[in-house]
Parts: structure tokens; C-alpha cells; sequence
């Protein structure tokens, strides 16, 4: 299956949070709400270092792709 490389999530439990699922290496889901990045990978200490260094890209990413899916959104 060709999965896209983000997605929408949201839980009606945590009514709140909204959920951007990366689904390329490195895996996580973010929690826009409050930025809370939950990592879906296992990492060893040199990835540690390289993956804090992008973890600020990825939150950028991952904003701007909710940001452009709720403009297309309110244009239906």
C-alpha cells in the first residue's frame, strides 16, 4: 500500500488535538496542539543528534501541511 507522507488524525477523546501522521522514516505524530512530537522510531546516539537538529523542519512541515488541507477544506 502507497501510503501518502502525512495524514490528519484526531481522537474525540482529546477533542483539542489534531494529529499529523508522518509516515516516512523518521515515523512520528505530532500533536499540533502543543507540539508534542511522539516518535515512532527507534534511534541510535548519532540519529539522536542529526534528529534534533530536524525536528524544528519537521514541525514546520507538518504545520504547513494541515494549514494547506483545512484551505482546501474551506474551499469546498
Amino acid at each position: 500500500m502507497q501510503l501518502p507522507e502525512y495524514i490528519l488524525g484526531d481522537n474525540s477523546d482529546y477533542p483539542n488535538a489534531i494529529y499529523v501522521i508522518h509516515t516516512e522514516f523518521p515515523r512520528f505524530i505530532i500533536n499540533l496542539e502543543d507540539d508534542e512530537v511522539e516518535w515512532l522510531e527507534e534511534f541510535d546516539q548519532h540519529d539522536q543528534k542529526e534528529l534534533e537538529a530536524e525536528t524544528e523542519n519537521f514541525i514546520k512541515e507538518a504545520t504547513a501541511f494541515y494549514d494547506r488541507e483545512i484551505a482546501l477544506y474551506e474551499k469546498e
